[in-house]
């Protein structure tokens, strides 16, 4: 198997692992310059859909959600805008710079923002070298 081809497939792996379907709509938040290219694509590639911005006002099943530091506003008001766009038990993958990177969020305060909006924090996980995902699920209303 080529390097190219490996990488894709460890790509789409994480995809997987983050629990993203096939069919599935992932709506995105917070996209900048400093996105992981890799995940985006690997998404994109596992749902066989392209990712939908901000302004997108359909139906989605998951979101991403690329948060930096308190510069960006309130993670739990962020939180609660995003959970009105996903259908019932649905996921948001919140990403944050890790440790030692600038604007870096600190896990605790991802999860006492997920618990005060009422989601349900599953996992965590690193992506790539420069990211962190903590996985959260919209509850059943």
């Amino acid at each position: 198997m080529s390097a190219t081809a490996g990488q894709a497939q460890s790509e789409r792996g994480l995809a997987d692992r983050l629990g993203f379907k096939p069919g599935q709509v992932v709506q995105e938040f917070g996209f900048d310059d400093d996105v992981d290219e890799g995940l985006r694509a690997s998404i994109a590639e596992l749902t066989g859909e392209a990712l939908v911005d901000e302004d997108f006002d359909g139906d989605v099943d998951a979101a991403l959600l690329w948060w930096r530091s308190d510069e960006e506003g309130d993670l739990t008001d962020a939180l609660m805008d995003t959970v009105t766009t996903i259908a019932d038990g649905g996921t948001i993958l919140v990403l944050t710079p890790k440790a030692g990177r600038e604007l870096h969020v600190s896990p605790n305060d991802v999860a006492e923002a997920a618990t005060t909006s009422g989601l349900s924090q599953t996992s965590a996980v690193s992506i790539g070298a420069d990211w962190s995902g903590t996985r959260l699920v919209v509850p059943k209303r």
